[in-house]
């Protein structure tokens, strides 16, 4: 089995792909880009680092399709504060495959999902403002 450099070896035997990613009270997030399999199983634990509270500094990962507007999402989540700058309806949920919760300082969230089709992948945080600097690439291959 190929490790893609990103299974830790207690992974393995879940037979899927563990991505770690963190971010902090600077907003960004720990790592900017990761390869993947397509079609494979993958495990996100993200882990807010940070010690600001949750209300001024809190962190989640919303993955987004392929071609998706990142900046047009970011910008239209402010509008999603009941659920944690996610939004569940209309076009802009159409764009998401899969996030976090809205972590704030020490807190940690992990997540399975998949990448059923080869291509690029943003991640961003959706908090409001961060989605500008907090964002990263995610390549199924």
């Amino acid at each position: 089995m190929s490790l893609f450099g990103l299974t830790s070896l207690s992974s393995v035997a879940l037979a899927g792909t563990t991505i770690e990613l963190s971010a902090n009270d600077t907003m960004q997030f720990d790592s900017k880009a990761f390869e993947v399999p397509a079609g494979e199983e993958i495990t996100l634990v993200f882990t807010n680092k940070g010690a600001l509270p949750k209300a001024a500094m809190g962190h989640n990962v919303v993955i987004l399709k392929p071609g998706s507007d990142v900046m047009g999402f970011g910008a239209g989540a402010v509008a999603a504060a009941a659920t944690e700058y996610v939004p569940q309806s209309g076009p802009l949920a159409e764009q998401v495959v899969a996030y976090t919760k809205l972590l704030g300082p020490g807190e940690t969230d992990t997540i399975k999902f998949k990448l059923d089709a080869p291509g690029e992948y943003a991640f961003i945080c959706s908090f409001p403002g961060h989605y500008a600097l907090m964002k990263g690439i995610i390549t199924a291959k």
